[in-house]
């Protein structure tokens, strides 16, 4: 099977990132399809930048299709254009939040989530509402560290990540943690090794779940909302 993992922001390291950390947990018969838009925004930060990318992600999903991938991987943590690109789609659409919402559920009764700067704070609290999982979350900690430092300034992020997640752990009651960007994919396995808890990333977790879908031969509904969008 083939996953399209689709990094929505230009920068073309982190699709790189990105791109083997899917490949890291994927079957041997998965082949991941790391893509970025041509145009856009080099990062993700705000309602204003997700609203940029929504265009450039529904055509790349659109390519997938055509291509005639078995799944599709919205790789920013704000799940941005999800619903529309499952009107586009006809194979599943996994956003990276709802993703890691879901597998952190299946391994704790809380988990807390720890992200980028303070300001897209209020992004993962909308999701929680949407998703329903706002009982399941205990607390949402940010780094305060900009999406781009993640692949400019690793080990400062990293240091911050960790101690970030480890008073996540001590303070929160919680039973694992989520990590609120898809940049931070490659730093889950590291970070859950030094603190002992469940460290869930959204691409890999989302990965997986596409690959359970196929693997039950299920798409994605055309049936009411999520039916192909109407010609006009």
């Amino acid at each position: 099977m083939r996953i399209q993992v689709i990094n929505p922001n230009t920068s073309l390291a982190m699709t790189v990132s990105i791109g083997k950390s899917a490949e890291k947990v994927s079957a041997e018969n998965t082949e991941i399809i790391a893509v970025s838009p041509e145009q856009g925004v080099p990062s993700i930060e705000g309602h204003y930048d997700e609203a940029i990318s929504a265009l450039g992600i529904l055509k790349l999903v659109q390519q997938g299709r055509e291509q005639g991938v078995d799944g599709h991987v919205i790789a920013c943590f704000g799940d941005p254009a999800l619903h529309a690109a499952r009107e586009v789609a006809n194979a599943p659409v996994i956003g990276i939040a709802e993703a890691a919402f879901h597998m952190a559920t299946l391994v704790s009764t809380k988990f807390s989530i720890v992200t980028t700067l303070s300001r897209t704070k209020i992004i993962a609290e909308h999701l929680l509402h949407q998703y329903g999982f706002v009982h399941k979350c205990a607390k949402i900690r940010c780094i305060d560290l900009p999406v781009l430092d993640l692949e400019n300034n690793e080990q400062q992020t990293y240091q911050k990540l960790l101690e970030n997640c480890l008073a996540a752990k001590q303070q929160d009651e919680i039973g694992a943690i989520v990590l609120g960007c898809g940049g931070m994919a490659k730093l889950a396995e590291r970070i859950a090794t030094e603190i002992d808890i469940p460290v869930i990333d959204g691409v890999t977790a989302a990965v997986k779940l596409i690959e359970a879908l196929h693997g039950l031969g299920i798409k994605t509904s055309k049936w009411g909302d999520y039916n192909y969008p109407e010609k006009k």
